[in-house]
């Protein structure tokens, strides 16, 4: 008689979908711990440990730094909603921020489509499949950040829905999340000053704290709903990329994306499958973007365990800057095959020298994040 493993069980669906939203409290626990550990550090702290954010070129290199070492932009803009909500952070100063963990979310996708290094014809598609979420998200960059520092059109429009929905800033809204998630925040303050913690450390520790159950939440909130949508997911992108793109693709990535709580996921699943040549490089483009919008449903939610209009108004504008993208950049014609003719180029290049490829994402994730953060500090 063979023993079956603990991994041959599956959780029912109804067991599964109720340790999600346990996962979903627990995450805003961590974001209310976080936000609570930053105001016990003070103002002095909080102005030395992110002076360097008060320049938006380093504010958008810390953003995908941060999201590259995470891996996860929804982490990383979740952080940067507990920073704003505890006035760490100004509102002008978190979106450049926002702006670079739509970069640095990227990395992920490119990383998978190295897998197919070593058969030229898939790696050029399944490099090309990456590299394009790549291009959009730096040309939107390069297109939206200026107009938001001379017009501050992308705050201004997130600050006009914040103040609809919640008050103007400067003002205190009593979120009913907020209150559901005081009181594990209080237990863990009276643990860390039952240790003997004051001061600076205990703040030190509160954010620590949110930063693991932030980071552990998310990691298990996307794999319970990865296996609750997994077959779903496979199904629907190969039917419905198999007819075509557009905006049909682009919904799907956004439906996607809130389903599985992870931009990174659903990229990824697309360079195997562009690899292969099931889908083609213009069907899976607007599936990217939709998983752009997608992403920042997490960084809403985290909003909602704050308790000022500002965490919204970041978050919002985090939703406002990529479907501003996408107006821009996808819905206008004579734009919309630009970062597809620079992904195709850069693929080529990659596959006759595939030390560019690694070259390219250690340049542009990591090497001239650092020295923008280290020069413009």
């Amino acid at each position: 008689m063979t023993r079956r493993s603990l991994s041959d069980f599956s959780v029912p669906g109804p067991i599964r979908s109720a340790i999600v939203v346990l996962l979903i409290y627990i995450f805003l626990v961590g974001v209310s711990s976080l936000e609570a550990g930053i105001k016990i550090m003070g103002e002095d702290t909080q102005e030395r440990l992110f002076s360097a954010a008060s320049n938006p070129i380093a504010a958008l290199c810390i953003g995908i730094l941060g999201t590259v070492l995470v891996q996860s932009s929804s982490a990383s803009t979740s952080v940067i909603v507990g920073l704003v909500a505890s006035g760490a952070l100004g509102v002008d100063d978190a979106v450049p921020m926002v702006m670079g963990a739509n970069i640095g979310t990227t990395v992920t996708n490119t990383l998978v489509s190295l897998g197919h290094i070593r058969q030229s014809a898939e790696f050029s598609r399944a490099f090309a499949a990456a590299t394009v979420h790549d291009f959009f998200n730096v040309l939107a960059v390069a297109v939206l950040l200026p107009i938001e520092l001379i017009f501050g059109l992308i705050s201004s429009t997130a600050e006009w829905i914040s103040e609809r929905l919640v008050g103007a800033s400067g003002t205190e809204w009593k979120s009913p999340v907020k209150a559901w998630v005081k009181e594990p925040v209080s237990w863990l303050k009276s643990f860390w000053e039952a240790v003997g913690t004051s001061g600076n450390l205990e703040g030190v520790l509160m954010v620590l704290t949110g930063l693991v159950i932030i980071l552990s939440a998310l990691t298990f909130i996307t794999k319970n709903m990865r296996a609750l949508v997994a077959d779903r997911v496979e199904r629907s992108v190969n039917a419905l990329l198999r007819r075509g793109g557009g905006a049909i693709a682009l919904v799907l990535g956004l439906l996607i994306t809130i389903a599985v709580q992870s931009s990174s996921i659903t990229t990824s699943i697309l360079i195997p499958l562009a690899g292969a040549g099931v889908i083609s490089l213009r069907n899976a483009y607007p599936v990217t973007l939709g998983a752009n919008v997608g992403t920042t449903i997490t960084a809403l939610l985290a909003s909602l365990a704050a308790s000022s209009p500002e965490s919204l108004t970041v978050a919002l504008a985090h939703t406002t800057f990529n479907v501003a993208g996408i107006l821009l950049l996808y819905a206008l014609p004579f734009a919309r095959d630009v970062p597809i003719h620079a992904a195709e180029k850069l693929a080529s290049v990659a596959v006759e020298r595939r030390t560019a490829a690694v070259g390219y994402v250690a340049f542009v994730f990591i090497v001239l994040p650092l020295i923008g953060v280290a020069t413009l500090r």
